[in-house]
């Protein structure tokens, strides 16, 4: 027998039969474009109402009875991960300014060690920041910002203790040990040094947790006097800061979705008022980094999308950087999307992207002819496999010419190589150690399906090299596609737990991602958001066809805007999937984009569009999972919050999970699992956070009636 508490019916202790928490009706009508909407869980929304934290408790307690059965696996699966990782292990050191910068594990701790030695890699090691050390008595922990000082004498570090992005800076004297007293609220990514040693410059946010102020701090100076260089008072604009490599400028940028305006600042001279490179222009986008040959010649390198949709280098003296007064450089081409651009003394390197794989282009700068507008030398770095992923590495020497990167493929643990600009010599820095792991016995592969409109998606696959085509193979399909991010195929030792299983892991690389260069991006947003959703559900169908797994053991997954993905293809084909992992998944999408009080939605109407313009408001509510739950059979379901979550509301899974309580009408499990004391990224510790991934796989193994080996072997 069930016992009312304020707003929803709790689950009782024991029962063997349990029922589902419900949450409390409690009408809320909103009114727009001549529409009544009315939302049941509205309330919801009340976060500091003890109904809706018992509530919240109520669903973990009811996803944790009824997911008991699959303890033992969570155990194993927990288990079999750890035992993959070096649980102590360190990077690879990184020379810079005289010393070698690393951090390291050990086993039994959840945080990183920061550390460096002065000269040498068998001097002694000097501790900067222990995590482990910051995070006791902390439930969650999480660093923002780390930034040595020019000397290397200071270290300014920021840390959020609750998981929502909000950061404290501090300042450690690192002769002494000692914290100096300067110690900030409230701040947020990016923290820089003037080249003083003195001064730092760093963001803070509004009260919809928006970077919009830049401030300068000098040290010894009260936090209250500090001198706001910039304030952005432009909503959809969030204020980003960076520098140089050559150490010479910090720049902030001020970017909402489609636009950007760059300032320099002379890092050698802090008071002086930061310069305007280019004055915003809807819709154009531009970034910008600072170059200086060997003979002291300077000037600015810009990224744009100008003319060019995916993207050029041009370039800017220094003393006039306006638009009119760009030289191209690198021209614009339909095929390659360039990135980024990252400028060392005598090279140029552009990180690009062509039929969805990620490409590393090395420019001469030393002829002088490259940035004469006439051909100079460049090539691309050749990579090992057909399928792969390279990432930026760390490279804080300007005049350094060894470019450090970082590859990876689905079968290949990371690796950190060092590459030889001049002589093109590749030497391997370290391949992350996976204990257990063969990658011969796995296989990878891209394929491609045809979306309705007759474009062709691409989908990244590993499996069991045996694997066969019967259709009987339990499958993971994971799925993005938004902002333009690009979901790349990259290596998860946690992965191979599911992989020794016998499952078949899919990428579906879809519109609204970027991939496939800036076009790709477009087609995924506003108007056109539905494709992402229909390229989607072409993945599955195409998958399923070949005969790589079947409806009834096909699970998909995706997070945050991958959630609302995992919401509306479930709402669209519900019948195409056994189950659904939706992790803080943005489900409520037009409450939020009509509420401009929330994090992120002014920046996000050049993403979704803005619901008080009818005709992007009719579009949304045609695809947002809340909005379109129907009394029909749906999957299985394991819908994931945070309680501080600043980026998708902990209310948007908990109001879409009560919806599809009362309106589902099949008895596939329905779960909902909140972290209530962590924000988007779930727990911080790397133990922990294994914990959650175990939970997340037996959900999926069960689901897909797989066999659990202990033994490692694979099976069905």
């Amino acid at each position: 027998m069930s016992v009312k508490t304020g707003r929803y019916t709790a689950v009782p202790e024991t029962q063997e039969d349990l029922p589902p928490p419900v949450a409390s009706v409690a009408p809320m009508t909103h009114r727009n474009h001549g529409d009544a909407r009315v939302d049941n869980y509205y309330w919801l929304r009340e976060r500091d109402n003890p109904a809706v934290l018992a509530y919240l408790e109520a669903e973990n307690r009811y996803t944790e009875a009824m997911l008991a059965h699959t303890e033992p696996l969570q155990e194993t699966l927990y288990e079999e991960m750890k035992s993959r990782i070096m649980e102590t292990d360190e990077s690879v050191p990184v020379a810079h300014g005289g010393y070698f910068y690393y951090h390291r594990v050990e086993k039994g701790k959840q945080y990183r060690i920061y550390c460096r030695k002065k000269g040498a890699l068998d001097a002694e090691e000097q501790v900067l920041l222990d995590l482990n050390v910051e995070a006791e008595g902390l439930e969650y922990l999480r660093m923002g910002n780390f930034a040595v000082s020019p000397d290397h004498s200071l270290l300014a570090f920021a840390l959020d203790t609750d998981g929502s992005e909000t950061y404290t800076l501090q300042v450690k004297d690192l002769e002494t040990g000692d914290l100096l007293p300067d110690r900030i609220e409230n701040t947020y990514y990016g923290l820089e040094w003037a080249n003083d040693n003195r001064t730092l410059y760093y963001t803070t946010l509004d009260p919809a947790l928006r970077p919009y102020k830049l401030h300068r701090h000098r040290l010894g100076d009260a936090p209250s006097d500090d001198e706001v260089v910039y304030h952005e008072e432009d909503e959809r604009f969030f204020l980003r800061l960076y520098k140089s490599k050559s150490e010479r400028y910090v720049f902030f940028a001020l970017g909402s979705a489609v636009t950007t305006e760059v300032f320099a600042i002379d890092a050698e001279d802090p008071a002086r008022p930061p310069r305007l490179i280019q004055p915003r222009v809807q819709d154009m986008e531009y970034f910008v980094t600072h170059h200086r040959s060997g003979s002291g010649e300077e000037r600015f390198l810009i990224l744009t999308n100008w003319e060019a949709e995916n993207f050029r280098v041009m370039a800017a003296p220094v003393d006039s950087p306006a638009r009119e007064e760009w030289q191209e450089l690198i021209p614009h081409s339909p095929e390659v999307m360039l990135d980024h651009i990252e400028p060392f003394q005598d090279f140029l390197v552009v990180w690009e992207r062509e039929r969805g794989l990620t490409q590393i282009r090395i420019q001469d700068l030393r002829t002088g002819a490259f940035f004469a507008g006439k051909d100079s030398p460049s090539h691309r770095v050749e990579q090992l496999e057909p399928v792969y992923t390279v990432f930026h590495g760390q490279n804080p020497e300007f005049a350094s010419q060894v470019l450090r990167y970082r590859y990876t493929s689905l079968v290949s643990p990371p690796t950190v190589f060092d590459y030889e600009m001049e002589s093109r010599d590749r030497t391997l820095r370290k391949q992350d150690e996976v204990h257990g792991y063969d990658p011969g016995a796995f296989t990878t592969e891209r394929i491609w399906a045809a979306a309705p409109d007759g474009v062709s998606v691409p989908i990244s696959l590993v499996s069991p090299a045996d694997v066969r085509r019967d259709s009987q193979n339990p499958c993971l399909l994971i799925g993005y596609g938004s902002y333009g991010m690009s979901y790349d195929p990259s290596f998860s030792s946690n992965l191979v737990s599911l992989l020794q299983r016998g499952f078949v892991v899919a990428y579906a690389h879809i519109r609204g991602g970027g991939e496939m260069g800036r076009q790709w991006k477009e087609d995924g947003k506003y108007l056109k958001k539905k494709n992402t959703f229909s390229d989607f559900i072409a993945c599955a169908e195409t998958i399923i066809d070949r005969g790589y797994t079947s409806p009834s053991r096909l699970v998909i997954s995706g997070r945050s805007a991958g959630g609302l993905l995992m919401g509306a293809v479930t709402n669209m084909r519900p019948d195409l999937f056994a189950g659904v992992v939706a992790g803080v998944p943005f489900v409520d999408v037009v409450n939020t984009m009509l509420d401009a009080s929330i994090p992120l939605t002014v920046i996000e109407w050049e993403e979704w569009g803005n619901p008080a313009d009818q005709e992007y408001y009719r579009y949304m509510m045609s695809y947002s999972p809340y909005d379109n739950v129907e009394a029909k059979a749906y999957p299985a379901i394991l819908a994931t919050a945070g309680l501080n979550d600043p980026r998708v509301q902990y209310w948007e899974p908990a109001k879409w999970v009560a919806k599809l309580r009362v309106c589902k009408t099949d008895k596939n499990p329905l779960l909902l699992k909140t972290e209530m004391g962590a924000g988007h990224f779930s727990k911080s510790g790397r133990y922990d956070y294994l914990e959650e991934v175990a939970l997340e796989y037996a959900f999926i193994l069960d689901t897909t009636g797989s066999v659990p080996l202990s033994d490692g072997s694979r099976g069905q």
